[in-house]
């Protein structure tokens, strides 16, 4: 999943991020909330991990304006108060979850996990493309009931250009869901990951096709 973490307080942004990445996840780190505000009103995510103590724009009204402009992500709440009255506001404002600080990492993987099920019945576990199967609570493509064993960053690289499928997916885009917004990786990064999956994926039927100059997208090749 592309998750969204929005905590000030840079250590501990860091080490959930390190964690959810290690995970095969896409993890984007903000401290900010007006920075993070306008960062969801023009990104995508999978799930925000959101802190409701936050300079700039709160938690809670980062969650009440992301609802307002109809983005369904799911949300858990990070907080440090212990009041119930907080609890209930972002639950009530469309969060799906909470915790409250101090919180051990395996719980909060839990929490992400149970979300990301939740997520798979809502848009199907398992999605089919050529001769292949892409299992989403698995993590595993499959031909023929056999695992394709595609390791955890090329199989990021698959997951983006599934979810654009037929579009084209830039570069810039790719690294981005790969390796994190602001990660310190060049673009070019990503094209020995494309190569090695195309070689993968080319004899069941799906290709990845280079746009010059633009980037990448996945296709059924026409039998």
């Amino acid at each position: 999943m592309r998750i969204v973490i929005v905590e000030d307080n840079e250590p501990l942004a860091k080490a959930i991020s390190y964690r959810l990445r290690d995970r095969g996840h896409a993890a984007d780190v903000l401290h900010d909330g007006r920075d993070a505000d306008a960062f969801l009103a023009q990104e995508s995510a999978d799930l925000i991990v959101l802190d409701i103590n936050l300079p700039g724009k709160t938690g809670l009204e980062i969650l009440r304006d992301l609802r307002a402009r109809g983005d369904n992500a799911h949300v858990i709440l990070l907080t440090a108060r212990i009041e119930t009255s907080d609890r209930v506001a972002g639950l009530d404002l469309g969060a799906d979850d909470y915790l409250v600080k101090p919180f051990e990492m395996d719980e909060l993987e839990a929490r992400i996990r149970a979300l990301s099920r939740r997520r798979d019945l809502e848009f199907g576990a398992i999605e089919a493309i050529g001769a292949l199967s892409f299992d989403r609570t698995a993590r595993q493509v499959s031909a023929n009931g056999s695992s394709l064993g595609i390791p955890r960053k090329e199989l990021a690289v698959f997951e983006c250009l599934l979810e654009r499928r037929g579009r084209i997916v830039s570069k810039s885009v790719l690294t981005d869901h790969v390796y994190g917004i602001g990660a310190d990786v060049d673009e070019t990064a990503v094209e020995p990951l494309v190569s090695r999956l195309r070689r993968r994926l080319v004899d069941h039927g799906v290709a990845i096709k280079t746009a010059r100059g633009l980037g990448y997208m996945l296709d059924v090749v026409p039998k």
